[in-house]
């Protein structure tokens, strides 16, 4: 699954793979794979992602193109 929105986050944030995957604790290939559609990112990492970026799971996952992270409840 090809997430484009994790490069776009990252490149916005002027981040490198290797600064994200150091936030997610995984090595820069594994990262690498996530952006590239190689590999499937877990969920875990796609919610530690979504509070890192402040948006929403739905968001970088390509179903929204609202940016802005959902209301708590």
């Amino acid at each position: 699954m090809l997430l484009p929105r994790l490069r776009d986050l990252r490149e916005d944030n002027d981040l490198t793979q290797t600064d994200i995957a150091n936030v997610l604790n995984i090595s820069q290939r594994t990262y690498s794979g996530y952006e590239t559609g190689s590999r499937m990112i877990p969920f875990t990492c796609l919610i530690k992602l979504a509070k890192y970026y402040n948006t929403s799971t739905d968001y970088i996952l390509g179903l929204t193109d609202n940016p802005n992270p959902y209301n708590k409840k």
